[in-house]
């Protein structure tokens, strides 16, 4: 039998997914299931790495044998992982020292605000501002926090790395040590013009050069599986890129103009700027496209919202306001609408355009008449509210507006939810046939990878673009109205938490 099958690991914040792809990019068969971060002080997140790998493992039979196949149909493994989130582990046993620390995680604030005199360098070599989102500070707080463990890192006992990079360490049983550029260009660590580690990064952030895993291309054979079993291994691995470029990809866009926007814990847009690195003055991160061996480097810019999905969670587990999420679209419908109600949904802090880790969410305009049913809405235009905060400032950063907006993640599933974004925006937003783009830029990735599609602009053009388009509702002045007391929230949410 042909192996014509791809086989997509999307490691997630919230969920593992394994999900097996026609070698026509169409979907066959998948296995999901949560997992659940950790809270264990006020401002950290934690994940299990071991329990990440497990899910992975767990789920890579049942996928397969969801789409009614055996191993041997398999051609090739690829892997797209929630970025930042950073382990370091024991080169000899595999297992972690620590937690795994979440891209969320604000618990290395003050070490960020310590490098303040260095932003402007930092920003000029890697895009992305200092803030405790990214990958460097976690690394040197394990190693400063956990006994012995710097000591050890200096010896060469221990390896660092995000979640791909265990990932690929755990599936290869020790043989493979790397990240693709995407991962790299998100840990403060890498050069973004060389796509290589930085002594003077790794100088200014205290991180061991030699713990860091290889750099390697987004696609192209990196190994192959092993200690799988049951005829999984010897799989090779062929793709990887953090999970917002695989959403790029796999919404197709791979040309200079092209946007998308992901909403699932946070809601994350890119914008594709082709070869050129564009340098933000509107607080947003310049960061690495997929990119091939021997290629000219690709480029995006990107702006982060920390709480997305995430607020819609706390609607429902924190405040035990509805039974699962989507009653929140049904509820908002139910909203007054002359309520003037804002929510400032930063509960992990406010991420760009805005940069405020210490800020909390916030509501205002709360009076007697306030329901429910008002803060579910006032919950759903919050998240709206962030990301047109970051559509403006990737227009203002390439001097033309973006157009059609291209939208993927479990919020996009909510009708409610986009209408408000559109009406924002002002601007049409399209939900993709496919809502989960993540995993099929994985996939398409590793079957470019290993040549079972000759190349990315070839495999793109297999897409469905179809889906559903929401155009705006409301008028420019409403909207104008409507954008203008929100920015007066978040100046005051800003304002207050400011250390």
């Amino acid at each position: 039998m042909a192996r014509d099958h791809i086989l997509a690991i999307d490691q997630g914040t919230t969920s593992t997914r394994v999900v097996v792809y026609d070698d026509r990019l169409k979907p066959a068969g998948s296995a999901q299931i949560e997992v659940s971060p950790s809270f264990p002080r006020p401002g950290w997140v934690e994940h299990d790495p071991s329990a990440l790998v497990a899910s992975a493992t767990t789920l890579i039979p049942k996928a397969v044998a969801a789409a009614r196949l055996s191993a041997d149909r398999i051609a090739c493994v690829g892997i797209t992982n929630q970025r930042e989130t950073t382990v370091v582990w024991d080169r000899a046993t595999g297992s972690p020292i620590y937690p795994a620390i979440v891209w969320q995680d604000r618990r290395t604030a003050d070490a960020c605000r310590a490098l303040a005199e260095h932003a402007g360098r930092i920003a000029e070599l890697t895009g992305l501002v200092i803030d405790p989102y990214f990958s460097a500070t976690k690394i040197c707080w394990i190693l400063d926090h956990v006994l012995g463990a710097r000591a050890r890192a200096n010896a060469g006992d221990l390896a660092a790395g995000t979640v791909d990079s265990y990932l690929l360490w755990c599936l290869s049983k020790g043989s493979i040590h790397a990240t693709d550029v995407t991962n790299a260009s998100r840990t403060s660590l890498m050069d973004l013009r060389a796509r290589e580690w930085s002594d003077e990064l790794c100088g200014l952030f205290d991180v061991p050069r030699e713990i860091l895993p290889r750099i390697v291309p987004s696609y192209g054979t990196l190994g192959a599986t092993s200690g799988l079993g049951s005829g999984f291994d010897g799989i090779p691995i062929c793709g990887i890129a953090g999970d917002q470029h695989a959403s790029l990809i796999g919404h197709g866009c791979v040309s200079a103009g092209q946007a998308k926007c992901t909403y699932g814990t946070g809601a994350f847009l890119l914008v594709h700027t082709g070869s050129r690195p564009v340098a933000s003055r509107h607080g947003l991160l310049t960061t690495l496209a997929a990119s091939a061996e021997g290629a000219e480097a690709r480029y995006a810019l990107e702006g982060s919202v920390f709480t997305a999905g995430a607020a819609v969670q706390w609607f429902r587990d924190g405040l035990k306001a509805i039974g699962d999420a989507p009653m929140i679209d049904q509820l908002s419908l139910e909203a007054n609408s002359e309520s003037e109600l804002i929510f400032v949904p930063a509960l992990s802090g406010l991420g760009a355009p805005h940069w405020s880790p210490e800020a909390r969410g916030t509501i205002f305009g709360v009076t007697r008449g306030t329901s429910v049913a008002d803060l579910a809405r006032a919950t759903l235009e919050g998240i709206a509210f962030e990301t047109a905060d970051l559509v403006t400032a990737a227009a203002a950063d390439l001097g033309a507006p973006i157009g059609e907006l291209r939208v993927d993640g479990g919020l996009a599933r909510s009708d409610p939810f986009l209408q408000y974004q559109a009406d924002l925006l002002g601007a049409p937003i399209r939900r993709g046939a496919e809502t989960e783009s993540t995993a099929l830029g994985a996939a398409l990735l590793a079957a470019v990878g290993v040549g079972l599609l000759s190349d990315l602009e070839t495999a793109v053009k297999l897409l469905d673009t179809g889906g559903r388009v929401f155009s705006p509702r409301v008028d420019a002045a409403t909207r104008d109205r409507k954008i203008e007391r929100w920015r007066r929230a978040v100046e005051t949410v800003v304002h207050h938490y400011q250390k």
